[in-house]
């Protein structure tokens, strides 16, 4: 008898202690997922912040581009009029003039495709923060209970 109570009694203390240690384990786990979810919010902050200064770099390029793509076209339509002869040549014969003007001519090509790439750039970032942002809010679709949610939350859900 001594011994079946001491067995009983330790049995219903097991209970009794591993019921705290399910909510300790619980609390353990759910600590962890706010940690996880903390840090995914901060790199998904810092991929924004990167994305927010790429663009602000390619913005101040393409103003650059564009304030020099003036400077070449008010140099261009100068040595077209002494090209025509409309203007003072000075000391330049035709071969130089010509040679310049196709110089001219490569460069601002060249700016045009550089120009190009960097709107290419600047789509593909906005592209990527498209997606952060869809990314998001799935991941808080999905983070509520599916028997909580209507048919028209599961279709959004589906949709994203």
């Amino acid at each position: 008898r001594k011994q079946a109570t001491e067995y009983s009694s330790s049995s219903s203390d097991e209970e009794f202690e591993s019921k705290p240690s399910l909510t300790h384990k619980a609390k353990r786990a759910l600590r962890k997922r706010r940690k996880l979810e903390k840090e995914t919010k901060q790199l998904i902050k810092q991929e924004e912040l990167k994305r927010l200064h790429k663009a602000q770099a390619i913005q101040r390029q393409l103003e650059e581009l564009e304030e020099r793509q003036r400077t070449l076209e008010i140099f261009g339509v100068e040595l077209e009029r002494e090209l025509r002869g409309e203007a003072d040549s000075g000391t330049k014969d035709e071969n130089q003039m010509l040679h310049e003007w196709f110089e001219l001519v490569m460069e601002k090509n060249k700016l045009m495709r550089y120009e190009s790439e960097l709107l290419i750039i600047a789509q593909e970032l906005e592209l990527e923060d498209h997606q952060s942002r869809l990314e998001q809010k799935l991941r808080e679709k999905m983070a509520i209970d599916d028997s909580l949610k209507d048919e028209m939350d599961l279709n959004e859900e589906d949709e994203i």
